[in-house]
């Protein structure tokens, strides 16, 4: 049967790169929800879609403003509020994709109870979570979260940390209660973890 394998879970936990392992390793053609949200911004209206452009055309000022203004657990909630019309348009993949057949959708738009309210048997989801705090910390004040890290200050990047966390905990919490695995990454065997699941 073919299968629709969707990879959730945290900023900075490798969705990208172990997607794209598992693509190369099982010839699967994948996406990003980050393209999705920007091809979608490309032909839907704000006025349909309002939180879908909230920060299409943010900079490092207005992100830095953003952060600061607002608490990890409101930015976790904004975040998903994007993520409700970014899912529209992964919703409408999956329900009338007739070319790729079995393919990979990765991105911090997929939600558990997204994926629960489908109920759609050809679905494997997996949801990442990186509680490494150290290594979360590393990765954003190298490459940062929402721009170069050079561009904003580390203040901000703190902040950015501490939303990372926070949503790890949202994704944790709503896994266990829709009945999702989650993989806390290692960097060693989360990938062949991921694997196991997507193959069951």
């Amino acid at each position: 049967m073919e299968k629709i394998i969707l990879i959730g879970g945290s900023p900075t936990a490798g969705k990208s790169y172990a997607t794209r392992k598992i693509s190369e390793e099982l010839n699967l053609p994948w996406i990003s929800t980050d393209t999705i949200r920007e091809q979608m911004r490309k032909i839907v209206s704000k006025k349909d879609y309002p939180n879908l452009f909230t920060h299409s055309n943010s900079n490092s000022k207005m992100a830095v403003r953003f952060l600061i203004r607002n608490s990890a657990k409101e930015i976790v909630n904004k975040q998903n509020q994007e993520s409700i019309d970014v899912w529209k348009g992964v919703k409408a993949l999956i329900n009338t994709d007739y070319v790729w057949g079995s393919y990979i959708v990765e991105g911090v738009a997929i939600i558990p109870k997204f994926v629960y309210n489908l109920k759609n048997k050809r679905i494997k989801a997996v949801f990442l979570i990186d509680e490494d705090i150290n290594r979360v910390r590393k990765t954003i004040f190298t490459r940062g979260l929402w721009d170069d890290a050079k561009k904003y200050p580390d203040s901000v990047k703190e902040k950015e940390v501490e939303w990372v966390m926070e949503f790890n905990e949202f994704i944790k919490k709503e896994a266990k209660k829709y009945g999702f695995p989650v993989v806390s990454v290692d960097r060693k065997n989360y990938i062949k973890n991921i694997k196991k699941i997507i193959s069951s």
